[in-house]
Parts: C-alpha cells; sequence; structure tokens
C-alpha cells in the first residue's frame, strides 16, 4: 500500500479514536474526580459505581461490536463463476453480455430492482446484489442490507452489526443521561462555590457539559432509527425507496411493527439488550409485505435456489422473480 493510501486508512480512525479517548476521559472523570475524590457519601459512591459500570461495560461492548465486526459480503452464488466472468468478458455485444447476467440472475432470489426496472448489477465486484444490498465506496465492497458508513466507528453498518450499532447509540444515551443526573447536583456546588475548586471542578463542569451535549445530539439519531426500525427500512432504503417488479414502494419490506423489530433483534427477547447475534435471516434473503404465491407465479426458480444452495424452510417465504434486463452499477 502506497504512503498516500496509509494516510487515508490511518486519518480514517480518527474519529473513532476521538471518541475512544473521550470515553476513557469521561471513565476517569466519572470515577475518580467524581466518586473517589468528590463524594463523601459511602452509600451514594457504591450505588453510583456500580450502576456506572454496569452501563459503561455495555456501552464499550456494542461499541467495540459496532465498529469491529466486518460488514457481511454476499454470498459466493450471487458472484460471477470463472466461466460466466469469461463468457462475459469475451462477449463484445452489449446484448450478449446482458443475457449472460439475466441468466445469473434467473437462478437467484433476487426481487429489487434499479429505478429503470433493471438488475441490479455491481461492476467492480462482479456479482448480482442482492435485495438490499448496496456497494460501500469507502469499504469497497457490496454490504448485505447496507445502511451507511459511520465514520465514528470506521465501519460499514449493514445486516451484520446494524443491531450492535442500535444497542450502541441507545447505551450512549443512558450512559450520557446517568452521568449528567448524578453529575448535576455537584455541577451546582462548584458552580456556586460550595464546594472548593481545584482539578475535579474542572473534570466535573466539563462531564456536565459533554455528556448533555451528546445526550440531545444523539436522541435525534437514535430516534430516527428506530423509526426506521419500526418500518423495516434503512437509512439509504428510507431516501430512496426500494424498487420491485411492480415499481417503487417505500413500505415493500414493512411487515409490522413487531415482525419489523424481531428481524433486526431476532425471536430470543433476552438477547435483545446485548450485542450479540441474534438477527433473523442471513442477510440475503428478505420477506416481503406486498409478495405472495398468488401474486407472483415466477416462484419455480425458487425450489431450484433451494436444492442448490440448502436453504432451509425458514427462509421460505424470501421470494425472487427473474431478470428481463440488467444495469450495470459503475
Amino acid at each position: 500500500m502506497s504512503l498516500a493510501g496509509l494516510c487515508r486508512r490511518g486519518w480514517a480512525w480518527a474519529p473513532a479514536l476521538l471518541l475512544a479517548l473521550l470515553a476513557l476521559w469521561s471513565y476517569y472523570a466519572y470515577v475518580v474526580e467524581l466518586c473517589l475524590v468528590t463524594l463523601t457519601n459511602s452509600l451514594e459512591k457504591v450505588a453510583y459505581l456500580t450502576v456506572f459500570h454496569v452501563i459503561f461495560v455495555l456501552f464499550v461492548w456494542a461499541y467495540w461490536k459496532s465498529t469491529f465486526t466486518p460488514p457481511q459480503q454476499p454470498d459466493k452464488k450471487f458472484h460471477m463463476s470463472y466461466a460466466d466472468k469469461e463468457r462475459y468478458e469475451n462477449e463484445e455485444r452489449p446484448e450478449g453480455q446482458r443475457q449472460i447476467l439475466a441468466e445469473m440472475a434467473r437462478k437467484l432470489p433476487v426481487s429489487t430492482r434499479t429505478g429503470s426496472g433493471a438488475i441490479r448489477f455491481c461492476d467492480r465486484c462482479q456479482l448480482i446484489k442482492p435485495d438490499r444490498c448496496h456497494h460501500c465506496s469507502i469499504c469497497a465492497m457490496c454490504v448485505l442490507k447496507m445502511d451507511h458508513h459511520c465514520p465514528w466507528v470506521n465501519n460499514c453498518i449493514g445486516f451484520s452489526n446494524y443491531k450492535f450499532f442500535l444497542l450502541f447509540l441507545a447505551y450512549t444515551l443512558l450512559y450520557c443521561m446517568f452521568i449528567a443526573a448524578t453529575v448535576f447536583k455537584y455541577f451546582l456546588k462548584y458552580w456556586t462555590g460550595e464546594l472548593s475548586g481545584g482539578r475535579s471542578k474542572f473534570h466535573v463542569l466539563f462531564l456536565l457539559i459533554v455528556s448533555v451535549m451528546f445526550f440531545v445530539t444523539l436522541t435525534f439519531l437514535f430516534g430516527y432509527h428506530c423509526w426506521l426500525v419500526s418500518q423495516n427500512r434503512s437509512t439509504l432504503e428510507a431516501f430512496s425507496a426500494p424498487v420491485f417488479p411492480n415499481g417503487p414502494d417505500k413500505n415493500g419490506f414493512n411487515l409490522g411493527v413487531g415482525k419489523n423489530i424481531r428481524q433486526v433483534f431476532g425471536e430470543k427477547k433476552r438477547l435483545w439488550f446485548f450485542p450479540v447475534v441474534s438477527s433473523q435471516g442471513d442477510g440475503h434473503f428478505f420477506p416481503m409485505r406486498t409478495l405472495s404465491e398468488a401474486r407472483n407465479p415466477l416462484l419455480a426458480n425458487e425450489e431450484q435456489w433451494e436444492e442448490d444452495d440448502g436453504v432451509d424452510d425458514n427462509h421460505h417465504d424470501y421470494h425472487h422473480s427473474p431478470s428481463l434486463s440488467v444495469e450495470i452499477d459503475t
């Protein structure tokens, strides 16, 4: 890798590193400067430290998982085989290339289209895009159910880590709210001079200011993502509705609030609040609100996919239709 590439990669970690340093400072300021130095009531000190550490562990755990969980890429069945790639590259006629890609798409469970109604194909990754999959130019890969690329975790948020990202936002909000609520009384005491100044005063004052600032900012972001989950949309789909064979439909994946939540967090409610894998499916297949066998007579290919891929009965609602045209993503 060139020096410029190394510099870009290092610079990309700057926001995440800043957030990590801020979290470390907040830990020191709260535990040492507030609880160990400022507080005098032993019972209050133990209660604050106990609750703080529970929230802090959940916050760091979710942040770690959001940052270091790799974005999941499409299965090899969506990639061009060596023979198809050779045929595609040797075919000089655009019509012939489109026919090769159309033959590939007929074997795959894809339902969404481009705005012009064409099959979604990524020329950079050489694959037919699964439903809700998009190419991330920063990660240089196609990401299953891509939501957005987040600079604060230096990672692409998609199917593999969207639950972790939501929990990261939730526990960051809870972390800031707890700090602000417990620090406020001592902020006033330092401000009015009831407590003597010194190093602790500086840390306590800034703890409140920073926690309130982040709390207000993240409230809107977390609220927005809660709305997205309730509607079963990604950030990209909220800005541009997915296109189906019958046209755009912003509610195409909306199954109702309860089912939408379970699709992200899973069936086991005891796992909802922990950053562990529990989301439904594998990121390639998504049930659709308006799609049924009665309205889609082209489901014969689904049986062929299941025989080839070994898809279990849990995915019987994930339908597809063959492609009639192809548009290349460049």
